[in-house]
């Protein structure tokens, strides 16, 4: 187990964060994501053997989800990766990216590789709601699918799951350019906090590791073999036996689930134990990611035994801790059997 970090609460969004993306047009600038670019004759050939998807065969037009694990087949970070001409950026939790960029450097030894921090180079921008008429402005067309990309010299525009109802959008470009553009947007979609984005990554179900969960969980605990996060078919990476093994041999007995709790992110946050009302002397999962919610609620990510969902209560820190209410999510989980 990782030692406990202290936890800093940020603000929360207000009712009108929350509303500017229900019933109009956001954008959040994202310093909660870094950047690693990866270049060189093998970098594609290196992460495709680091990684738990194929980025040998990544799409030019495509983004997808992948892990980076530890030799216990852990997750130490997520990423959302995709090609920027000759480029293989990897988007990943800021906290964790320089622990990671450095293991992952450690291993390139004789390949034709280089791994860059770029994030002060780069602006991460997150679009929600009716915001296609604003960025049909700014991008000559659009991207038409989840995780479908479109390049332009304003930055990279990629699609993401729907979230809460509402369209949503990932724009990352070099700052002064994207910077310039944003600007030009103002009078039609309203400015957000960071954490407004949080929130909608998690009622998208997709979770981040973040250094409060690292090592913590094997990929189909938090539905990365659901979410394209995860090829089975591609060539070994670290810990590749024992997510393959978690995926053939018996059931997968944790999930992740979306749920929401009446308390505050002092007492609900990543790394939190969870515990059930039937057997309080042992945890029976943790919070992978939460976020203030509309009408001061918190939604989280809770990764949980599946036993633990079908009868009883699922509490926070404690049996005796606040109760959560489980949440349907937007995709569906593979019946087990």
């Amino acid at each position: 187990m990782n030692a406990p970090l202290a936890h800093v609460t940020p603000d929360a969004p207000s009712a009108a964060d929350f509303d500017a993306v229900l019933q109009g047009g956001a954008y959040a600038i994202l310093p909660q994501f870094g950047v690693i670019d990866a270049n060189g004759d093998d970098a594609a050939s290196f992460l495709h053997g680091q990684l738990t998807n194929d980025v040998q065969h990544l799409d030019v037009a495509g983004a997808r989800l992948a892990g980076y694990c530890s030799a216990k087949g852990r997750l130490l970070a997520s990423f959302l990766t995709w090609k920027s001409g000759e480029t293989i950026r990897l988007m990943l939790s800021k906290d964790v990216q320089a622990s990671v960029q450095k293991r992952l450097s450690m291993f390139v030894l004789r390949a034709k590789a280089k791994l860059t921090d770029d994030t002060d180079k780069l602006l991460v921008v997150g679009l929600a709601g009716d915001v296609r008429g604003a960025l049909a402005r700014v991008f000559d067309a659009l991207p038409d699918g989840v995780h479908v990309k479109v390049d332009d010299p304003a930055g990279t525009l990629i699609r993401l799951p729907d979230a809460a109802g509402r369209l949503r959008y990932l724009w990352v470009g070099p700052k002064e350019a994207v910077e310039a553009k944003l600007a030009t947007l103002e009078g039609e979609l309203k400015a957000v906090p960071s954490t407004v984005w949080d929130w909608l990554d998690i009622r998208a179900g997709e979770p981040r590791i973040t250094q409060a969960v690292s090592e913590q969980f094997v990929p189909q605990m938090v539905n990365y073999d659901v979410l394209g996060g995860v090829n089975f078919k591609k060539g070994c990476y670290p810990g590749q036996e024992v997510v393959a093994r978690s995926q053939y041999r018996g059931t997968i007995k944790r999930r992740t689930a979306l749920a929401s709790v009446a308390a505050g992110l002092d007492a609900a946050h990543a790394g939190v134990e969870l515990f059930h009302s039937d057997d309080p002397g042992q945890p029976c999962g943790m919070i992978v990611n939460a976020a203030a919610a509309p009408e001061g609620l918190v939604d989280l990510l809770a990764e949980i035994k599946l036993a633990a969902l079908e009868s009883g209560s699922v509490h926070l820190g404690s049996a005796e801790g606040p109760a959560l209410r489980i949440l349907p999510l937007p995709y569906a989980l593979p019946t087990e059997v």
